[in-house]
């Protein structure tokens, strides 16, 4: 348990707001470092055969421009590629998903190591921010960064596996530890004490499965 928690703690997080054309948006930002050469980093995040061994099995035509689809969960199209070091999508999910795009950014720190940055910019109702805050998307991107860590280090969970260890003792206290890091990013951006405490309690909730969303 200690060597996951270490991993959620090597996380830095940021949370902002941006204007986008479809009105104000919602940012989440995750940074972290990996011990892997770039040119790796980047096979792991683009390859359709590595994305399925520590993410999910993802399907469709990958070239700007191109639409993909992974297995369950978000689809989009690639909007942007500059390998290896840039990659712009639409992430989209359910039958009005609205603005959402990801960006990653891969930059080298020296021969072996790796600094990857995510940015996930969303419109996102207030109904739902009010509810859950950051940590919606925060914990989620928390755990997919995690994935990837283990799988660069050699080992890793399959997505089947991974599901049954997010449902563990350790797996939900793993979440809830990352929820309350994505509170503590959202009181530094800001936000009153009422509200990160309220959010935090229901993001944690909903992904130790205790709650169901709105």
């Amino acid at each position: 348990m200690t060597e996951i928690v270490d991993e959620i703690n090597r996380l830095h997080r940021e949370v902002g707001t941006r204007r986008v054309e479809a009105g104000e948006a919602r940012t989440v930002v995750l940074r972290r470092s990996y011990d892997a050469e770039v040119a790796d980093v980047w096979d792991a995040v683009t390859s359709p055969e590595r994305i399925a061994r520590w993410f999910l099995p993802v399907s469709g035509e990958f070239k700007v421009g191109g639409r993909y689809q992974l297995e369950g969960q978000a689809g989009g199209e690639i909007l942007q590629c500059d390998e290896p070091n840039l990659l712009r999508v639409s992430w989209l999910f359910g039958p009005d998903p609205g603005f959402s795009e990801v960006l990653l950014r891969l930059t080298p720190e020296g021969e072996e190591r790796t600094l990857l940055q995510l940015e996930h910019v969303a419109v996102v109702p207030e109904e739902f921010w009010g509810q859950y805050g950051p940590g919606a998307t925060g914990v989620g991107w928390d755990m997919v960064l995690l994935g990837l860590a283990l799988h660069l280090t050699g080992g890793g969970l399959s997505p089947e596996q991974a599901q049954e260890w997010a449902m563990s003792d350790e797996g939900k206290a793993c979440m809830t530890r990352s929820g309350e890091l994505w509170g503590a990013a959202y009181t530094a951006s800001g936000a009153d004490a009422e509200s990160v405490e309220s959010t935090t309690r229901a993001t944690i909730a909903f992904y130790t499965g205790t709650d169901t969303p709105s």
